[in-house]
C-alpha cells in the first residue's frame, strides 16, 4: 500500500489529471444517463476536439520553453482562409493546397520565432501582435465573407473514417484488430522498458503495479475501440492525433532536441552556459507550432466545411488551458505531450457533457475558467511544497 502511495506522490501531476479525467467523465455519465458514453457521442467528441488536441501538442512545447503563443486561433482562421481561396476560388488541387497551407504555417512560425528568439521581444507581445495581424489578414483575404463548400476529399480530413478492410456489417472489425495489436505493442514496450531498467540496476516499481497499470490502460483502450467499432470505426482525426502523440512523445523523451527544449525552459542561462543554442531552440519550437497550427486550421476548416473570418476565435485559450490543466508549469521546463492531451480531453469532455445536460454557454465559460484556475493553483501549490 505504501508503494502505491509513493508511486502516486512521485507522479502526482500525471496521475492526478488522469484521475480527474476519469472522475469528470464518470460525473457526466451519471448526469446524462450514459449518453456521453454512446458510440455516436464518443465519435463526435473526437471530431469536435481533434484540432484542439493538435494545437495543444504544439503549445506544450512552447510553454515548456517558458514562452506562450496567443496567435494560434488567428493562424487557424488565416490558414483556413488560404485553403478556401486556393481550393474554392482558384480550383487548386486539394493536395497542393494542403502543402501550401502547411508551408504558410511554417513561415508564420519563422516570422514570430525570429522576433522572439533573435530580436528578444517577449513572446506575449509578439504573438499578441500576431493574433491581430493574422485575424486582419483573414478578414482581408476573405473580404469579410465565408467561402463554402469544400470538396469531399478536403472534408475527409476531419470527417473521414478508416475503411474496414474486413467488411464488418454491424461492427468495424478493423478497429478491433488495431486495438488488439496496439495492446500487444504496449505490453511489449512496458516489459521491455522494465527489463532494461533491471539490467542497469535502476529502481523499478513492483511487478504487480506494472501489471495493474497495464490492465487498466488496456481495458480503457479496448473498451474505447469497441465503442468506436459500433459506429463507423476510427476517425481520420484520431489517427492524426495518435501519430502526433507518438512522434512528439518520442522527441521529448528520447532525443537531444527534447532535452534541449526542457533545459531551455528550466533554466535558460544555465542552458546557454552548457552550450545549448537556446535562441535556435525557441525559434524552431515556434516554427513547429506554426506548422501544427496550420494543420489544426485545415482540420477546423474541413470540420466547418467553410472558410470563415470568425474561425478559430478563442481557440488559443482552449489550447493554453489544455496544457496547463495537463500539468505544465507557468515557469517553463515542466510539461508532457500526454499531459497536454489529457488536459485537452478534460476540456472536451466538460464541453460535451455540459452541452448534453443543457448548461448555457455563460455557465460553461464560468466553469471552465474555474477549472483552469484550480489546475494552475494546484501546480503552484505543489511547486511551493516541494
Amino acid at each position: 500500500m505504501q508503494t502505491l502511495i509513493n508511486l502516486f506522490k512521485n507522479n502526482l501531476r500525471e496521475y492526478g489529471m488522469i484521475i480527474a479525467l476519469v472522475l469528470i467523465t464518470g460525473l457526466f455519465w451519471f448526469l446524462t444517463d450514459g449518453v456521453n458514453f454512446t458510440p455516436l457521442n464518443l465519435t463526435n467528441l473526437i471530431l469536435q476536439n481533434g484540432f484542439i488536441l493538435v494545437l495543444a501538442v504544439g503549445m506544450v512545447l512552447v510553454i515548456i520553453t517558458g514562452n506562450i503563443d496567443l496567435s494560434v486561433g488567428s493562424v487557424v482562421a488565416f490558414i483556413g482562409a488560404i485553403a478556401g481561396v486556393l481550393i474554392i476560388n482558384m480550383n487548386v488541387p486539394v493536395w497542393l493546397a494542403v502543402i501550401i497551407a502547411i508551408i504558410a504555417g511554417a513561415l508564420i512560425g519563422v516570422w514570430q520565432g525570429f522576433w522572439i528568439s533573435y530580436v528578444g521581444i517577449p513572446s506575449f507581445i509578439v504573438t499578441l501582435a500576431g493574433m491581430l495581424v493574422f485575424r486582419g489578414l483573414t478578414l482581408w483575404l476573405l473580404d469579410g465573407q465565408s467561402l463554402a463548400p469544400f470538396p469531399d476529399s478536403f472534408q475527409s480530413i476531419s470527417s473521414g473514417f478508416i475503411p474496414d478492410l474486413f467488411g464488418g456489417a454491424n461492427l468495424h472489425i478493423f478497429t478491433i484488430v488495431l486495438s488488439v495489436i496496439l495492446s500487444l505493442v504496449l505490453v511489449y514496450l512496458e516489459f521491455n522498458k522494465r527489463r532494461t531498467q533491471l539490467q542497469y540496476n535502476f529502481e523499478v516499481a513492483p511487478l504487480w503495479t506494472t501489471i495493474v497499470k497495464l490492465a487498466l490502460l488496456l481495458l480503457a483502450i479496448n473498451w474505447f475501440a469497441y465503442q468506436l467499432a459500433q459506429n463507423k470505426g476510427i476517425p481520420t482525426v484520431l489517427v492524426i492525433v495518435i501519430v502526433l502523440i507518438v512522434l512528439y512523445t518520442f522527441i521529448m523523451k528520447n532525443t537531444v532536441m527534447g532535452r534541449h527544449i526542457y533545459a531551455t525552459g528550466g533554466n535558460k542561462k544555465a542552458a546557454d552556459l552548457s552550450g545549448i543554442k537556446t535562441k535556435r531552440v525557441v525559434f524552431w519550437v515556434f516554427v513547429n507550432n506554426g506548422v501544427l497550427a496550420a494543420l489544426a486550421g485545415l482540420m477546423f476548416a474541413a470540420r466547418l466545411n467553410s472558410a470563415t473570418p470568425a474561425a478559430g476565435n478563442m481557440l488559443e485559450l482552449d489550447a493554453i488551458a489544455a496544457v496547463f490543466i495537463g500539468g505544465a508549469s507557468m515557469a517553463g521546463g515542466v510539461g508532457t505531450v500526454i499531459g497536454a492531451i489529457v488536459g485537452g480531453l478534460v476540456m472536451g469532455v466538460m464541453n460535451n457533457g455540459m452541452s448534453l445536460i443543457g448548461i448555457g454557454i455563460d455557465w460553461q465559460q464560468f466553469i471552465k475558467g474555474l477549472v483552469l484556475l484550480i489546475a494552475v493553483g494546484f501546480d503552484v501549490y505543489n511547486k511551493n511544497k516541494s
